[in-house]
């Protein structure tokens, strides 16, 4: 991890100034789109979600014009620092260990839980195979628990089939995303007490970009005074803290 966490800050280094440079350029909201309720396709194709919503109206009181980017998770970070777009919004959870990397927005959720799903209510999760999407808390979380194992998978999608498939035992993740699936499908449950990671999600930006991180936490903070943000909380993550 630590030579990933040099790669990328190079990366960053080269980047440097490419909203600086331009400010008035088109700024790229870059996204995974395979995050329900957080964000995902519909289908026409397009990026929607509590934070398309959310990235929209953000960039209408920063006074910005701004285009959608979708990519990867698991490069979604690196592709940040390299230009490719220029802000991340894709329920990424403020850590120290990415904040060595990028800088973050101010939160626009509180910490939320992440819960775990599986196929029977007895299990075990202290010697269980646990399922995550890699490069998420989750799997950090999962990776410091005496006795479970850890897979890690590229999708969200992915993590859920093997549970159902009996590669895993069960899974963690945001319990936002979670429930829904747990609705849907009889076979699946939530099983054992939530748990809190993270210090709520905020928007990743490069680090030489201070003056749009501030543009940004400036309409947040707007949206917080006025009931907005809690309004599209209450929409698209029912049950999650407010501010």
């Amino acid at each position: 991890m630590k030579t990933i966490l040099l790669a990328t800050t190079a990366l960053a280094l080269t980047a440097g100034t490419a909203f600086a440079d331009a400010h008035m350029k088109t700024v790229r909201l870059g996204t995974e789109g395979a995050y329900p309720p957080y964000n995902f396709l519909d289908d026409n194709g397009e990026v929607a979600g509590f934070e398309r919503e959310l990235g929209d109206e953000l960039c209408v009181r920063a006074e910005l014009t701004c285009e959608w980017v979708t990519n990867d998770w698991d490069s979604i970070i690196p592709n940040l620092v390299s230009g490719n777009y220029d802000v991340i919004i894709a329920g990424m959870s403020i850590t120290d260990e990415r904040d060595e990397v990028i800088d973050f927005s101010d939160p626009y959720t509180q910490p939320d839980p992440s819960a775990f799903i599986a196929m029977s209510d007895d299990v075990d999760m202290s010697n269980a195979v646990i399922a995550a999407q890699s490069g998420t808390i989750q799997a950090s979380h999962i990776a410091s628990m005496d006795g479970a194992t850890l897979v890690e998978f590229a999708t969200p999608e992915e993590t859920i089939a093997a549970v159902k498939n009996g590669e895993a035992d069960a899974v963690l993740a945001d319990k936002a995303f979670l429930e829904p699936i747990a609705e849907a499908e009889a076979d699946l449950s939530i099983v054992g007490d939530d748990v809190l990671l993270g210090g709520g999600i905020g928007l990743g930006i490069r680090e030489s970009d201070g003056e749009l991180r501030e543009k940004f936490n400036a309409a947040i903070q707007s949206m917080k005074d006025d009931g907005t943000l809690n309004e599209l909380i209450v929409k698209h993550l029912p049950g999650s803290a407010t501010f």
